[in-house]
């Protein structure tokens, strides 16, 4: 018996401490804190510079089992911070009326969470403020007793976001934990192609020496690329997306407990990999037949409605050179008004209050110097403060 069935046979046969270890990954979830954040920044980020598309979303797949959530996979985006993700997860939960049972939380990569660097403008222990749980097994496997929502989870890991420009859209090596949850508790996968999510930040390669020296600070790669240089002068180019026109296209359900002969605690780990393999096989043909038809028009410029000030002016606010200003404030007002909702107020001023209310701010656009105050914030949290 593996380590991963004897911890599963042990919270399954107690109750009492299934729920201890849900409440322990939920330690850090507030659902008003992500709402707010999907209705007051990411939407407003889509609508006026990714111009993100859903297709085959309109009739969401209902669970399988009743007690276990859908587990959704996709391709991941070539070296850029998960944008890919983030703007998924936050769309597909506010085009469904901000449901959680029809949302997804993600499981994301241990180097998402082990340096502040990897959180968003450094806002600390984001990912796991919106609903984000670490992808280890064991976690994984508590989260499949999880109710509340369907589950999002990116097969090639840290590998597929790190895989380089050269090797846009060429699915690498799939974890088999996926497989075998959804064979243990009998319950669908969901996949989905994400197109156009490699020109978040196109033609950059991946050395691998320069990441085992980023991997120290807690950077799982460098991306190397004409913008690499740009980022000495302009620190938040680190967390920078260009307007990629993102296009989410939903597959069929796959069932892979349909899809064997014998039972789950009869396979061999060689059985499971050949499962994943041929679902690893389904998703590329799938990719490649929605790159044709969905991935020639690869970017969206920012749309005005009108062509006045104000309306370039909130254009500016909604490109990546003011998201630093916005999430801050938006992480700023939401402590303030204690949780409870509020509507943020973006005008042509508006990142002077902005930058007055969160000094640390001036970092992100602070040319070379502005990199030590960072740099100094997110090793703290990788070295010293764990």
């Amino acid at each position: 018996m593996t380590p991963s069935h004897r911890y599963s046979s042990q919270h399954e046969s107690d109750p009492q401490e299934l729920v201890r270890q849900l409440e322990q990954l939920d330690q850090y979830f507030d659902p008003a804190y992500a709402k707010s954040l999907v209705e007051n920044i990411l939407v407003p980020i889509n609508q006026w510079y990714f111009k993100s598309e859903f297709v085959g979303f309109e009739n969401l797949p209902h669970r399988n089992n009743p007690d276990r959530p859908l587990i959704y996979v996709s391709n991941h985006s070539g070296m850029a911070f998960p944008w890919d993700g983030i703007m998924f997860s936050s769309l597909l939960f506010q085009r469904h009326d901000f449901q959680f049972k029809n949302a997804v939380r993600a499981l994301s990569a241990p180097a998402l969470s082990q340096s502040n660097l990897m959180n968003p403008f450094l806002i600390e222990d984001f990912w796991k403020i919106n609903g984000a749980v670490e992808a280890r097994y064991k976690y994984f496997e508590i989260m499949m007793n999880y109710r509340q929502s369907n589950l999002l989870i990116y097969p090639e890991g840290v590998p597929g976001i790190g895989k380089g420009f050269n090797r846009r859209y060429q699915l690498q090596r799939f974890a088999t934990s996926f497989v075998r949850m959804s064979l243990k508790y009998k319950t669908d996968i969901i996949p989905f192609a994400t197109v156009n999510g490699e020109y978040i930040n196109p033609y950059v390669l991946s050395w691998p020496w320069l990441n085992k020296w980023s991997e120290k600070i807690g950077i799982p790669y460098i991306p190397v690329g004409f913008h690499t240089l740009l980022l000495v002068f302009f620190p938040w180019l680190f967390y920078y997306g260009l307007p990629a026109r993102m296009t989410y296209v939903m597959g069929k359900p796959i069932k892979p407990y349909q899809m064997i002969n014998k039972p789950y605690n009869e396979l061999s780990s060689r059985d499971i990999q050949d499962l994943r393999d041929r679902i690893k096989a389904t998703m590329q043909h799938d990719l490649d037949q929605a790159v044709q038809q969905y991935g020639q028009k690869k970017y969206s410029a920012g749309k005005l409605k009108g062509r006045s000030l104000s309306q370039i002016i909130k254009l500016l606010y909604y490109s990546p050179p003011g998201w630093p200003l916005l999430f801050y404030e938006h992480h700023r007002l939401y402590r303030k008004h204690g949780g409870a909702p509020f509507k943020m107020k973006i005008g042509t001023f508006s990142w002077i209050r902005f930058i007055l209310k969160n000094p640390f701010t001036v970092a992100f656009y602070l040319p070379i110097i502005g990199w030590i105050p960072l740099l100094i914030k997110g090793y703290w949290k990788h070295n010293v403060g764990k």
